[in-house]
């Protein structure tokens, strides 16, 4: 292997030219407790030769010596949130750090508040999940302005690393299936229009839709809070529409669960009277009394590459994780 490296080395750099991953080169140059091996002697080797010097944010967490990172979700009573979490505590022990959760219920305000409240008990950095897309994000702003490391997960602001979902494939994937199976009445339930997940998703929906050449009806698309009761309501709203809809595609679960629970109680069987297409693919999509076809996340890739944002510094955005759909009995065929 011919080390031709750029004047300015990244972690990246130092692990393609070492040929190991990047959180293998990090482990190699972690002072604490470096790892010992052939590939990982390499990477000290090169690390020297080219005098690498770390990333500065990476290098800030490596002196607070805390072990300690801070992981921000809306709220813990989303699944998916919760799941998120528990990836990130796993991949966290494998490298030998804590991971705790702060809930902010979506609010800039508390956001701030409670992340202040733990930047006192000197963490290492945070993993925020609550990006937003509208620019109303001082915490995170402020983050930034004190050089405090961190990653965003599963939500994009734009302009920051962040470790996401190809949401526009899952949606896509979504609204492929329904039209593969003679549905072309079909609505979509998403989440705040400040969330990059959720207009990942629609665009997904949309792209389906136009590329099989339907339109969109009146009425067809709504915004919501991610939550099972504001699935149950917009379901009672659409189901009341002149042309009902024969399917709907959720932007996760718990509003696939809402929308469920209201056809069932308006007496509209599911799949029969209405299909049913949720996102994230939780633990209790395939329990339900229908089985719920959903768009499964690999939440411990998202968590794995949040980790190697925060900790690792350097090198390029990782590319947005594929997800892919895990089809059940909450479909019905109209051909």
């Amino acid at each position: 292997m011919v080390d031709e490296a750029p004047a300015q080395l990244t972690l990246a750099d130092i692990a393609r030219l070492a040929g190991v991953s990047r959180s293998a080169a990090s482990r190699a140059l972690d002072v604490r407790a470096p790892v010992r091996g052939p590939g990982a002697d390499r990477v000290r080797e090169i690390a020297a030769r080219h005098g690498y010097v770390p990333n500065a944010a990476a290098a800030n967490l490596r002196l607070k010596r805390t072990g300690l990172v801070a992981v921000v979700v809306p709220r813990l009573t989303d699944t998916v949130m919760a799941m998120l979490y528990e990836s990130i505590v796993t991949a966290a022990a494998e490298r030998g750090y804590q991971a705790t959760v702060m809930t902010t219920d979506d609010d800039p305000r508390k956001e701030v508040e409670r992340g202040r409240a733990l930047l006192k008990q000197r963490v290492d950095g945070f993993i925020l999940t609550t990006a937003r897309t509208d620019g109303a994000d001082p915490f995170l702003l402020e983050l930034k302005e004190r050089r405090i490391p961190f990653s965003l997960a599963l939500r994009e602001d734009g302009e920051s690393m962040a470790a996401v979902i190809d949401d526009e494939l899952g949606g896509r994937l979504a609204v492929e299936h329904l039209l593969a199976n003679g549905h072309r009445r079909i609505a979509f339930i998403g989440g705040p229009a400040y969330a990059s997940t959720s207009q990942g998703r629609e665009r997904g929906y949309r792209r389906a839709m136009a590329d099989a050449g339907i339109d969109i009806l009146a009425g067809y698309v709504r915004h919501s809070d991610f939550s099972v009761e504001s699935g149950y309501a917009i379901a009672q709203e659409l189901i009341a529409l002149a042309a009902v809809p024969t399917a709907v595609f959720t932007a996760n679960d718990s509003l696939a669960l809402g929308v469920m629970t209201a056809a069932q109680r308006a007496g509209i069987a599911v799949p029969d009277g209405l299909s049913i297409v949720g996102y994230n693919d939780t633990p209790l999509a395939p329990h339900l009394a229908k089985p719920l076809t959903s768009v499964a996340v690999p939440f411990p890739i998202i968590a794995e590459r949040a980790l190697g944002i925060l900790l690792d510094g350097g090198g390029p955005a990782p590319e947005p994780a594929a997800p892919h759909l895990v089809v059940r009995g909450s479909v019905a065929s109209l051909i």
